[in-house]
């Protein structure tokens, strides 16, 4: 799980009881959508939005998530597209159980199932909690995006563990989704745009026709989010799509932007 972008509370977040000082309640799709998060340490924001409108998903559909944090994308995607079952791994077992309580808030408890394990349990042959490997139709992920050494860690332990990883653990990531994901499976995440290279180099032998979405701050700024999606089995050419810009010259989000952050609406990448 990442993010660098704050929280999107898109309404004022409502009054509500029972929420400890520790904790934020976040608006997300218009308010639709009410997110407990912590007060210090990962927090979710228009990232994981756009992860969740780019799952190329149908109603009834089986999906996985690798890195569910507290359930943003999860729950965006389940808003987005009804009747999916959504499978999260979560190792920190403060944000596995946020994440289900959030899909409860959010009345989506039943088609939301989160497992507090690691990513690379997901690999074991003998892990009888573990999905089947090739058990569902498309997998996500919002994984780490700094490599331990490149970066200052943050002084919150569960925010540098989201932010910060190995230098293999992308693979792993990767790894993971394409052993769980049936042939033809599509399996996609968000990165930094200047890490594309290590990001395809982990795609390639697993999956084919790739597409690569830039998301640009502004019209004439680089790209500073990628997200990639790719098909398991096949052997179909890269793709680079137009991407996405953010916000216009007056600050605010495109109109594109915010039918997503706003409406829930798909961004098609196929």
């Amino acid at each position: 799980m990442q993010e660098t972008s704050p929280a999107f509370p898109l309404v004022p977040p409502a009054a509500s009881a029972a929420i400890p000082p520790s904790l934020t309640e976040d608006g997300f799709l218009n308010g639709r959508l009410r997110i407990l998060q912590p007060e210090k340490g990962y927090r979710a924001g228009i990232d994981a939005v756009f992860l969740a409108a780019s799952i190329p998903c149908a109603e009834g559909d089986r999906i996985f998530e690798a890195g569910t944090g507290t359930g943003v994308a999860a729950l965006c995607l389940a808003f987005r597209v009804p009747g999916l079952q959504i499978t999260g791994i979560e190792v920190a077992a403060r944000y596995a159980m946020l994440a289900e309580e959030n899909a409860r808030r959010n009345e989506c408890g039943a088609g939301i199932k989160v497992i507090h394990a690691d990513i690379k349990d997901a690999l074991r042959r003998d892990a009888a909690h573990m999905p089947a490997a090739g058990s569902f139709a498309h997998a996500f992920a919002n994984p780490p995006y700094f490599e331990d050494g490149k970066s200052t860690p943050s002084p919150v332990a569960l925010k540098a563990g989201a932010h910060n990883s190995a230098t293999e653990d992308l693979d792993l990531w990767v790894k993971a989704m394409h052993a769980l994901v049936e042939s033809r499976g599509t399996a996609t995440l968000i990165y930094r745009a200047e890490a594309l290279p290590k990001v395809l180099a982990t795609f390639e032998g697993r999956f084919g026709d790739i597409t690569v979405a830039p998301l640009f701050p502004r019209d004439g700024l680089a790209a500073t989010r990628i997200i990639i999606q790719g098909v398991k089995g096949s052997r179909a050419p890269i793709q680079l799509l137009p991407g996405l810009v953010l916000h216009g010259n007056d600050g605010k989000f495109t109109a594109p932007a915010e039918a997503i952050l706003r409406d829930g609406a798909a961004w098609r990448m196929r």
